[in-house]
């Protein structure tokens, strides 16, 4: 993360946080964008499934910040605003119009923290069931799902290994060390 430039930034810790939350969700959204994921993996590239790929990785890094106590659960609770501002981008982007774009931003950011509140319960319950968690979330029939989540849990559960090693500063400034992807030449976003 850059100096600011602002000589007044030392008095806002609150912006600090924020551009920390900003730094690590720019990480996340970087590497859930990597093409390997829907050439490689199975995963289908549109909205759906993007989506899927973006919760996987938020619940991997949520998932490491429950770790840290108060100060990780500010940079979690930071961390979702900044996925709820994303999803009302987005949604505007995709020309949903600006009354409906609350309710719709309220229905994304509830659907997106009820997956990653299932990987969790899935993933304290061992690699099977996070497999099937997987598979059953993402927007494919039974047989390519099962395909494209044998290939992502592997990664997903050695991405929260690695996480688990990483320091919380440097989780602050967005330094993310993820399972190297296969086929994937990018391994810190």
């Amino acid at each position: 993360m850059a100096p600011s430039l602002n000589p007044l930034a030392a008095l806002l810790p609150w912006r600090r946080k924020d551009a920390q939350a900003a730094e690590l969700y720019g990480a996340i959204v970087a590497r859930s964008r990597l093409p390997v994921f829907y050439q490689s993996f199975g995963v289908p590239d549109s909205l759906e499934g993007r989506f899927v790929v973006l919760s996987l990785h938020l619940f991997v890094v949520l998932h490491r910040l429950r770790e840290e106590g108060a100060r990780g659960a500010a940079l979690a609770q930071d961390l979702a605003d900044r996925f709820a501002a994303d999803m009302d981008t987005v949604l505007r982007e995709l020309g949903v119009g600006d009354l409906s774009v609350p309710k719709k931003v309220r229905a994304l950011a509830a659907s997106g923290a009820a997956l990653i509140e299932d990987y969790e319960t899935a993933f304290a319950k061992g690699t099977d069931v996070l497999r099937f968690t997987i598979a059953r979330t993402l927007p494919l029939d039974d047989v390519a799902a099962e395909a494209a989540s044998a290939r992502l849990t592997p990664y997903i559960m050695e991405s929260v290994r690695r996480l688990e090693q990483t320091p919380l500063k440097d989780l602050c400034t967005g330094t993310l060390t993820f399972d190297e992807a296969e086929g994937s030449h990018e391994q810190n976003q």
